[in-house]
């Protein structure tokens, strides 16, 4: 448990989606955590899944689909160097100069920490985003995943702290 903070809940599990509202375009989809504010209670991430839908298979053409978890609200798709985004996955398929379907490539972020760590993240403000986006595919594509951790409550300061953290890395 990080200092400054006192577990209130056993784990949660929390699942979550978002669809694409037209083909190879970023969509975010907005998961509100229920905190409350008012007793300074945040969410400690201890594991992220992401699983996004498959990218297409075209002759001759690369395919992707890309999705991130952030804390807070992003324009388009970020990546780990971000310090708002918590998990990534990426699914590729490289095709350009092949007559068939090419090749598939797989990168993630950790889904599931090791056992030396205490927590991923910390959700202070009282929601996060799912954002996905696909590229050369012509058909919509989804990302489904569950999150999991406990709600805490913070000291005032430190509170304050991740809170003002969590909005100017936005």
């Amino acid at each position: 448990m990080p200092k400054g903070l006192k577990s209130t809940s056993s784990l949660i599990t929390i699942g979550f989606s978002a669809t694409e509202t037209a083909p190879d375009t970023f969509l975010q989809e907005r998961v509100d955590l229920q905190l409350n504010p008012l007793d300074n209670e945040c969410f400690i991430v201890q594991a992220i899944d992401l699983d996004p839908s498959s990218p297409n298979a075209i002759a001759g053409t690369n395919t992707r689909v890309d999705c991130a978890l952030t804390t807070t609200s992003q324009t388009s798709m970020v990546n780990l160097g971000n310090t708002a985004c918590l998990a990534k996955a990426e699914l590729d398929i490289r095709a350009s100069g092949f007559v068939d379907g090419g090749v598939g490539f797989q990168k993630s972020s950790m889904e599931t920490p090791p056992t030396n760590l205490d927590y991923i993240g910390i959700i202070a403000t009282n929601d996060f985003f799912v954002s996905i986006q696909g590229t050369g595919n012509g058909t919509v594509k989804r990302v489904a995943g569950k999150m999991y951790g406990y709600r805490a409550r913070a000291d005032a300061s430190v509170y304050a702290a991740l809170v003002q953290s969590e909005v100017l890395s936005s």
